[in-house]
């Protein structure tokens, strides 16, 4: 473990456990420190203002020597996680989530992978996912990150174990975020520095309706705006021409294209949203129907450009790959300048333009071919192998990120301009995960009725 940490008295690790009205959870998550095989380590415990018995707790362990305690006004986690991270004096750092614990050799097993390796910045493990009362619900097992090429789903906030200088020299967290801190430092670290897993369950998160991961809505607006702050000016500065086909009313007669949806034609939120993106620079819309095409014409006039297609380019049954090209060419012969097509939906009335922005966002700080908008499926998923349904994962109690089923959102995609005569060269595809009201999409009168009360 180095002589120098021994001269010094420098612990190897940093522990740091934060603290808001956790004090139900807060003795385990201590004792599993304390407990640890790896006995080089520090502990400090920072209480972010908790009303409940948390101060009482933390006092209990006050002549321990290798622990340091902070009482503090509550200032949320990312000031939190800064103020750990000044008071450190550990060569790796990690923090435990005051309603988790560790397995005994979780400090022991990720610090030797760190010292082993001086070019990793941060390694992470996989975990067991347990319920209010500490009991076991599930495995979650991440990729091999030896393979993995496209690093897109980031590692767990807490209990990552981070070497402290690349988390200075990156300036530590960021505190204009109130949340997703692993995110932000995934999207540093992955710009900077090697990242690696360790295939062995080391800690226990626990989910219950408090968790702060419990708001899907802001936790993905956080991560859209992360990845917008670290992509470059030059990327910034690339644009997506949108393309909203529409097969009208005379080919398809049902369609709720011109159904008003709280006082509004459905085919304006789509518009809207686009128009209001900054990452568009024109919108085409594309349709064999003429009457359709003169009544946006009527409503948007220059704001956006129409397109009439071929009516045999516009049935059922006909891919779309023909008409997004040649709506794409109407747009260049107009001298639109782009660098992505974004494929829209007018049936998705609910996504945002700041989510049309971070898909564009997304495929360039991921340098993607295309991406493409998506819900993580939860439920069990079964296939029928001709003896009867089969579910797709090996265990119900085991979750393999591999394994992980997503539904993409119907016409809802943004790919490189050099696509879109060439789909079958499209190769690494990246995603970007809705949520649940964005990712509705009207395709009878059911989904309609919804859309009606969200």
């Amino acid at each position: 473990m180095g002589k120098s940490n021994k001269l010094t008295n420098r612990p190897l690790v940093t522990v740091y456990i934060t603290s808001h009205n956790y004090g139900n959870y807060l003795k385990r998550a201590i004792q599993s420190v304390l407990r640890q095989s790896l006995k080089n380590f520090e502990l400090i415990i920072i209480d972010d203002g908790s009303k409940d018995k948390s101060k009482s707790i933390i006092n209990s362990y006050k002549k321990n020597k290798k622990i340091t305690t902070v009482f503090q006004k509550n200032k949320g986690l990312t000031v939190t996680n800064n103020i750990a991270l000044r008071l450190s004096k550990g060569k790796y750092i990690m923090r435990l989530d005051a309603d988790d614990w560790l397995d005994l050799n979780a400090l022991e097993i990720m610090s030797n992978i760190l010292e082993r390796n001086a070019k990793i910045g941060l390694v992470f493990p996989d975990y067991f996912e347990v319920d209010r009362n500490g009991n076991i619900l599930n495995l979650v097992r991440r990729h091999d990150f030896k393979k993995v090429k496209l690093h897109d789903q980031p590692a767990h906030g807490a209990c990552t174990m981070i070497r402290k200088k690349c988390l200075e020299k990156i300036g530590g967290y960021s505190e204009k975020y109130d949340r997703q801190d692993g995110f932000y430092l995934w999207i540093k670290f992955i710009q900077k520095y090697k990242v690696l897993n360790t295939n062995l369950p080391l800690f226990y998160y626990r989910k219950h309706g408090s968790s702060l991961s419990s708001n899907e809505e802001k936790i993905l607006s956080t991560r859209s705006k992360i990845i917008r702050s670290n992509l470059s000016k030059n990327n910034l500065s690339k644009k997506a021409l949108a393309i909203l086909p529409i097969r009208g009313l005379k080919i398809n007669p049902s369609s709720y294209v011109l159904k008003k949806l709280k006082g509004k034609p459905l085919v304006f939120w789509a518009i809207e949203s686009l128009l209001k993106a900054k990452n568009i620079s024109k919108v085409v819309v594309t349709s064999p129907d003429n009457d359709i095409l003169k009544f946006l014409k009527k409503n948007y006039k220059n704001k956006i450009i129409l397109h009439k297609r071929d009516e045999n380019l516009g049935g059922i049954n006909i891919e779309l790959d023909k008409s997004l090209q040649l709506a794409s060419n109407f747009a260049r012969k107009k001298k639109v300048k782009f660098e992505h097509i974004f494929q829209f939906s007018y049936k998705a009335p609910f996504i945002r333009s700041d989510d049309i922005d971070a898909f564009i966002n997304v495929i360039d700080f991921f340098k993607t071919d295309e991406v493409i908008g998506v819900r993580s499926e939860v439920e069990r998923i079964y296939k029928h192998d001709g003896n009867g349904l089969k579910n797709i994962n090996l265990s119900p109690n085991l979750k393999l990120e591999r394994d992980q089923v997503y539904k993409g959102i119907d016409g809802v995609r943004v790919f490189r301009k050099k696509f879109v005569n060439k789909r079958k060269n499209i190769s690494k595809i990246g995603h970007y995960i809705l949520d649940q009201k964005s990712s509705h999409v009207i395709k009878n009168d059911l989904d309609w009725k919804i859309a009606e009360v969200i």
